[in-house]
């Protein structure tokens, strides 16, 4: 499966356009990650807790995205968006969503 941001596959022609997929994921932030993220940003530095989940929550979306566009026989998907949002009480939740166009190319 090809996966890329670009609206075409250099060296290869889109044949079949199977619609827009998305992935999704939504991620709770626990308690210990937060207190060491707080006092990552007290003495300052990147708070590898936070980035771990971002991965994390980024590569099961992509996933998700690819498996969706496998079920409409899709061979790649083109035009791929990564939104990032934080939902819920005290924005303790991670939600990433990742869109694009499952198409056939050749």
């Amino acid at each position: 499966m090809i996966l890329t941001t670009t609206p075409t596959v250099e060296g290869k022609q889109i044949v079949n356009y199977h619609g827009v997929v998305f992935g999704e994921v939504i991620a709770g932030v626990n308690f210990v990650r937060d207190l060491f993220a707080g006092v990552r940003n007290i003495v300052g530095g990147r708070s590898g807790s936070y980035e771990d989940e971002l991965t994390q929550a980024r590569e099961a979306a992509m996933k998700e995205l690819e498996q969706r566009a496998m079920e409409k026989g899709a061979n790649a998907v083109v035009g791929i968006d990564l939104d990032y949002e934080v939902l819920g009480q005290n924005n303790g939740m991670l939600m990433v969503t990742a869109s694009g166009t499952a198409v056939t190319v050749v």
